[in-house]
C-alpha cells in the first residue's frame, strides 16, 4: 500500500470504480447517495418544533412595531404620469387628500378632522415649549442672583438663561449656546478658532501694510479671504 492509499483525505474524495453507474448532473457518487430504508435525519425533528410560536415580551409590544413597519414600508405609485416611492402612511393621506379634493364629501370630513387634530397637536406642543422656556429663565435668572448676593460660585447652568430668546410676538424660542455639557465642549472649541481667526486677520493685514509690494502678496489675500469665510461659518454655528 503506498502513501496515497494511507491518506484518508484523499481516500474520501477518490470515487470507488464502476463500470455500471455513470456520474454526472443529478447523479451522485453511489457510495455519497441516501441508503434506501435510512433516513438523512435519524433524530427527526422535535415534537412541537413547527408550530412553536415565540412570544413577545412582557415589556414587548409587538403590533405597535408592526403598524410602524408597515406605514412607513415603502411602496411605489403613479403620480404626474411617473411612477413615485413613499411610505405608506403618506400614500394614503395623499390618497384621502386626492378623494377630498376631487369633492368626495366623506373624505372631505375625515381629511379636514385629521388636519385639525394635527395643527392642535402641534399648537399643544408649542406652547408648552414656550411656557418651559419662559419658566427656566426665569428660575435661573433669580437663582443666580441668589448665587450672586450670597457670594456663592457654581457652574453655571446649560442652558444659559441669557442664551434663551423669548419672542412674546411671534412666540418663538431660541437658544443662542450650548444646550449640553458635549456641546459646551464645541462652541468653546468653535469660539477660540473665531477668535484665532480674528488674530490671523490682524496679522495678515498688518503684513500687507508693512509690504504692500511684496511678492507673496495674492498668498496672503487668499489667506484672509480663507480666516473671513471660516469667521463667517462659525458665526453662524454659534452667534454671539
Amino acid at each position: 500500500m503506498n502513501k496515497r492509499d494511507q491518506d484518508p483525505k484523499k481516500a474520501l474524495v477518490r470515487r470507488p470504480p464502476s463500470t455500471r453507474y455513470e456520474v454526472g448532473y443529478a447523479k451522485p457518487p453511489e457510495h455519497t447517495r441516501f441508503q434506501p430504508g435510512r433516513s438523512g435525519n435519524p433524530a427527526g425533528r422535535r415534537k412541537g418544533s413547527k408550530n412553536k410560536l415565540k412570544l413577545p415580551a412582557l415589556n414587548e409590544e409587538r403590533l405597535k412595531s408592526i403598524v410602524l413597519d408597515e406605514a412607513y414600508r415603502t411602496i411605489s405609485i403613479n403620480d404626474a404620469n411617473r411612477q413615485v416611492s413613499i411610505p405608506m402612511a403618506r400614500a394614503v393621506v395623499r390618497s384621502l387628500a386626492v378623494n377630498a379634493a376631487k369633492g368626495n364629501q366623506r373624505a372631505q370630513r375625515l381629511f379636514t378632522e385629521l388636519l385639525a387634530s394635527v395643527e392642535r397637536d402641534n399648537k399643544r406642543a408649542h406652547d408648552e415649549w414656550v411656557m418651559t422656556a419662559i419658566d427656566y429663565k426665569v428660575e435661573w435668572e433669580r437663582e443666580l442672583e441668589r448665587q450672586k448676593a450670597l457670594g456663592i460660585v457654581a457652574p453655571a447652568p446649560l442652558p444659559h438663561p441669557d442664551a434663551i430668546v423669548i419672542d412674546i410676538k411671534t412666540g418663538t424660542v431660541r437658544v443662542n449656546g450650548p444646550m449640553t455639557k458635549e456641546d459646551k465642549v464645541v462652541w468653546d472649541r468653535l469660539r477660540q478658532r473665531k477668535h484665532q481667526c480674528d488674530q490671523e486677520i490682524c496679522h495678515l493685514e498688518e503684513l500687507l501694510r508693512k509690504e504692500p509690494d511684496c511678492s507673496y502678496r495674492q498668498i496672503v489675500l487668499d489667506e484672509i479671504d480663507h480666516e473671513k469665510r471660516l469667521k463667517v461659518m462659525i458665526a453662524k454655528t454659534i452667534p454671539d
